[in-house]
């Protein structure tokens, strides 16, 4: 590459010429100075040219340039040495232009290739991601859950790229339909529990007031029954909201509870007293049973009188007992 004659000259009148496989072809002019000076300025410019491709070639294998582009400056370079101000040897640089421009088509190649799956995958994310939003929006009705998980999707969503604008405004336009839409159906549902358990609320404050009037009721069967109806209505109506339900539940108990209570009370006294009575009916037939009818009917007599008539004042005794007292 030193001895520029081999691929130019400067004629007598300063004409440069630079020599290829097809013949001379005119370069420029030098007048500032001797042949070999002139030789040596557009060597220069050769030597320019064969830089930017050593550089481009460099950052093509190193992968650090897009391959794309580094073709399009492969190309440049190799049309405009038909016609560069240059002293060189042009047609080896044509053949390794035309070589590097092969590798640069090839890796341009794997390069779409690379990017048509990335954005086939980038597609299919987002395609999944919207059809998964769409049938959450539709069917879901574990609201927290699938509310959390349309997060989820929308910042799963902001970390995917590569997909083309009008096919990712379309599945945006989607996405923010479905997600709008369970919002909705959401809302709806929410709205929906609130009257019911607002009128669930109504129906069990009418069961608590219907208790409370007869907590303090005396007619123990009667009674009893009524509240074990209202129970079963309780049980049957929707619930409240989760504070009045509590705060109904507490005084629709105490009420019950109020009334039970007295109830077992009375009952339990009423126990006492029967067996009171039935100690005394005991005693009363012990008396009885030992009159002496033969050696003193007068007097047995007088005395059965005086122990009927304490039987009679007795009062009641416990229902299993008295037949067999009777008798």
């Amino acid at each position: 590459m030193s001895d520029w004659t081999a691929f130019g000259r400067v004629d007598a009148d300063g004409t440069v010429y630079v020599k290829t496989a097809e013949g001379e072809r005119v370069v420029g002019s030098w007048q500032a100075g001797a042949p070999e000076e002139g030789l040596a300025h557009f060597a220069r410019r050769f030597a320019d040219l064969v830089t930017e491709v050593d550089l481009t070639e460099a950052r093509l294998n190193s992968g650090a340039a897009d391959a794309g582009h580094s073709l399009s400056t492969i190309r440049r370079i190799r049309a405009s040495l038909a016609e560069a101000h240059v002293v060189g040897d042009i047609d080896a640089l044509a053949t390794r232009l035309d070589r590097l421009a092969g590798v640069a088509e090839e890796k341009a190649g794997e390069a779409r290739a690379a990017r048509d799956a990335a954005r086939s995958e980038a597609l299919a994310r987002k395609t999944a991601l919207v059809e998964e939003a769409e049938k959450l929006a539709a069917e879901s009705t574990g609201w927290k859950t699938a509310g959390d998980r349309l997060k989820e999707i929308l910042d799963e969503w902001k970390t995917i790229r590569g997909v083309d604008k009008k096919t990712d405004g379309e599945l945006w336009k989607r996405f923010a339909a479905a997600r709008d839409g369970f919002t909705r159906r959401r809302g709806a549902h929410f709205a929906s529990l609130d009257a019911q358990r607002k009128q669930a609320q109504t129906v069990k404050e009418e069961l608590v007031a219907e208790a409370e009037k007869l907590k303090d009721s005396s007619d123990w069967a009667a009674t009893a029954n009524q509240l074990k109806d209202l129970m079963t209505r309780w049980k049957a109506a929707p619930r409240a909201s989760k504070e009045a339900e509590q705060r109904l539940w507490e005084r629709f108990r105490a009420a019950q509870d109020d009334f039970f209570t007295r109830r077992s009370e009375v009952f339990s006294a009423r126990d006492t007293e029967m067996r009171g009575n039935l100690e005394r009916k005991q005693a009363l037939l012990a008396e009885a049973e030992a009159l002496d009818v033969d050696g003193d009917p007068k007097g047995a007599q007088a005395k059965l009188r005086d122990i009927q008539a304490q039987w009679h004042e007795a009062g009641r005794v416990p229902r299993e007992a008295a037949a067999g007292l009777e008798r």
